[in-house]
């Protein structure tokens, strides 16, 4: 990125930012979901940008060569993606640097097409066979338009490849049972996941065999050429911008393509601490636990910052001294107070919709944040600006967890949690503040931007 470029997105989003700043940055956001209907799709989305901003692709099985002042990337599984840029006064020899890294992941709560896919229902229907993938809320799948997204890994001669394919189509519903012959159904209503979520397909138009033909097709393949497939049901619910003042953002998969989204904009768009090595992580499989090769559990964290660190000439020794440095931001959406029903929060710790970036802090340490992470993330936000809430989970409610604490067993650092506060989280069409996208953006490129030197848990100095 240019020092023009950077100059023209720094008076875009500085702290003088007016209506049409919010709104552009949240029709970003927007495009961003409508390019990543899968976790495969949005590391796709997430490397057009980063190739766009002349970043480096390196492949986990080349030899690595860096400079510093340059950015890099690399791929895992083609749904985790990691971005990396040394500061120019960058000297990993005798500890010279730092890590400071935001991760966030690209995957969101769905159902999972099965291997043997169509199921034959009454009256010569077909239906898909389905999963569910994560915790979502099954009601809110009900009865919308659906297609289907991932990828597909294709046998040409002697040649397997992978495939991204996301039909643009209505192509599926799971319809409800009508309230006449369901009368109960308004007093409770819980699926079974294996009867009630079948999509239907067809009504006796196609016959067995036409899901796998279709698959093909997008893949511009035969039947027989498909091998495997990773495919996702996908809402058709477009993401949109509403509400007589405009205050609301709604859309598919702000859990946690959000922060994929506004982390990587900070990423790309601040003036970087010069001694630091900064990183860009998202991950794949948060909602499914984060035990995978591309799981925020897994070595590819700490393989990529040994890596890098090599790369720019610093020893094993060097890497264990810049982690001693270090600071991590997690990237994983909040809960906003339900309008509807506030008991359900804590009383003093509560965030609002378009009151910015939030904290999230457990004393079960399910959030990775303690008081010296807030205390620095706070600072940063104090000088830039930038508004900043406080979420806790009331005394008597389990609450959930996210990837700080599950990267930060791989590499350890400060970490603190974080996100954007939104609604519904889980739904399959979820609610966050139009103005939080912005102010996620400036919160996290003031992370980037400022100077961190940490002295242990003892102190740290903002700035030199």
């Amino acid at each position: 990125m240019t020092n023009g470029t950077q100059q023209a997105a720094e008076r875009r989003y500085g702290a003088g930012c007016d209506s049409a700043c919010y709104a552009e940055a949240a029709q970003g956001l927007i495009e961003f979901i409508e390019e990543s209907p899968s976790m495969f799709h949005a590391a796709a989305a997430a490397r057009r940008r980063l190739d766009e901003a002349g970043f480096v692709y390196l492949r986990e099985g080349d030899s690595w060569q860096m400079e510093p002042g340059r950015g890099y990337y690399t791929v895992r599984n083609n749904s985790s993606v990691i971005a990396f840029r040394a500061g120019a006064q960058v000297q990993p020899s005798g500890g010279g640097f730092h890590f400071k890294l935001t991760a966030s992941h690209s995957d969101s709560p769905t159902f999972k097409v099965k291997a043997v896919p169509e199921l034959e229902g009454a009256g010569g229907s077909l239906r898909l066979n389905v999963e569910a993938y994560g915790g979502m809320i099954d009601h809110t799948w009900f009865d919308r338009p659906l297609t289907v997204a991932g990828r597909v890994l294709v046998r040409d001669g002697n040649r397997i490849e992978s495939r991204l394919i996301a039909p643009d189509r209505d192509l599926l519903i799971i319809p409800s049972v009508a309230v006449h012959l369901d009368r109960g159904v308004n007093a409770g209503f819980a699926p079974n996941r294996q009867v009630d979520l079948c999509p239907l397909f067809s009504a006796g138009a196609l016959e067995r065999g036409a899901f796998d033909a279709l698959v093909a097709e997008e893949a511009g393949a035969a039947p027989e050429q498909v091998l495997a497939r990773d495919l996702f049901l996908v809402s058709r619910q477009k993401p949109c911008v509403w509400g007589a003042a405009g205050e609301f953002l709604s859309a598919p998969k702000l859990d946690d393509l959000a922060c994929a989204y506004v982390s990587l904009e900070a990423f790309l768009r601040a003036n970087s601490d010069e001694e630091a090595v900064s990183a860009w992580c998202c991950f794949d499989n948060e909602e499914v636990g984060s035990n995978t090769k591309q799981g925020a559990m897994s070595t590819f964290l700490p393989d990529v910052l040994t890596r890098a660190c090599a790369a720019l000439g610093g020893t094993d020794e060097d890497y264990r001294r810049a982690l001693a440095k270090s600071m991590l931001v997690s990237c994983d959406n909040a809960h906003a107070v339900h309008p509807n029903h506030p008991e359900k929060y804590d009383e003093a710790n509560r965030a609002v919709l378009n009151g910015g970036i939030v904290v999230k802090e457990a004393a079960n340490q399910h959030y990775c944040t303690d008081a010296f992470s807030r205390a620095a993330f706070a600072a940063v936000c104090a000088d830039a600006g930038v508004p900043l809430q406080t979420f806790a989970n009331r005394s008597d409610a389990a609450g959930g967890s996210t990837l700080g604490n599950l990267s930060n067993i791989q590499a350890s650092m400060h970490a603190i949690d974080v996100g954007l506060p939104q609604l519904a989280m889980h739904a399959s069409f979820e609610t966050m503040g139009m103005r939080d996208v912005l102010n996620g953006i400036r919160a996290l490129q003031a992370f980037y931007a400022t100077d961190l030197c940490i002295d242990g848990a003892d102190a740290l100095t903002i700035g030199r």
